[in-house]
């Protein structure tokens, strides 16, 4: 919030909620097929950022053909992998206008997300098993506050003072996670998407189809949450 990026006014928090079966049958393994084929090994992290600009160990990239077909498989791979998303997107200029001392805007968002995370579940019946969230480690200090935050919305703080059976994981971006590395690519269309929705975005469009949804059809609120 001490410094926010006239280009891109916003943070954005997304979530990719996957089946264990599929995430172990089906879409690691072709995230993995992926790596594999582009770049010989599977330790390679995709991250959105070094992708976008073509960084280490991404430069690849900087051939057009390469990066063409690399972004197709990629897309493909997104589109017909079978998970959920639930997303909140927090204007950050808008919150400073609105409040004298603004809350942090991870924990805005997190509190969004895991409440609609919930009601999610519920709908699937599986409201009261564990279900375990992981989430990119930032740093000592960023990650205490997370779980702090995490833990007391999970202890009631929420709408509804409900008790969330969500248990925290953090992971290291080294650490290789098909799931983080997926919710990686889906936060910054979601993004573009708020701040310039007349403007094509075809990622955008292929994840609006994984967005939760109410029951009349619905992403607004449920699988796309906008503060304030």
């Amino acid at each position: 919030m001490t410094k926010v990026d006239p280009q891109y006014p916003v943070f954005v928090l997304a979530l990719c909620i996957f089946s264990k079966k599929d995430y172990a049958q089906q879409i690691s393994p072709a995230v993995q097929e992926l790596k594999f084929e582009f770049f010989g090994h599977d330790m390679v992290v995709l991250h959105e950022t070094d992708i976008r600009k073509a960084r280490r160990p991404f430069t690849l990239l900087l051939n057009a053909q390469v990066r063409l077909r690399f972004m197709a498989a990629l897309s493909s791979i997104i589109a017909s992998a079978p998970f959920t998303v639930i997303s909140t997107v927090i204007r950050k200029e808008r919150l400073c206008q609105r409040y004298v001392l603004p809350d942090n805007p991870y924990n805005l968002a997190l509190k969004f997300c895991l409440e609609r995370a919930h009601r999610f579940l519920a709908g699937l019946g599986q409201d009261e098993c564990v279900t375990h969230i992981v989430f990119e480690r930032r740093g000592k200090k960023e990650d205490a506050e997370l779980e702090l935050e995490f833990r007391r919305v999970c202890d009631g703080g929420n709408y509804g003072g409900k008790q969330f059976p969500f248990r925290i994981v953090m992971a290291d971006k080294q650490v290789n996670s098909v799931g983080l590395q997926l919710a990686d690519m889906v936060a910054r269309p979601i993004g573009l998407h708020i701040l310039r929705p007349g403007q094509s975005n075809r990622a955008y469009d292929t994840l609006e189809a994984k967005m939760y949804r109410s029951v009349t059809g619905s992403v607004e609120g449920y699988g796309l949450k906008c503060f304030p």
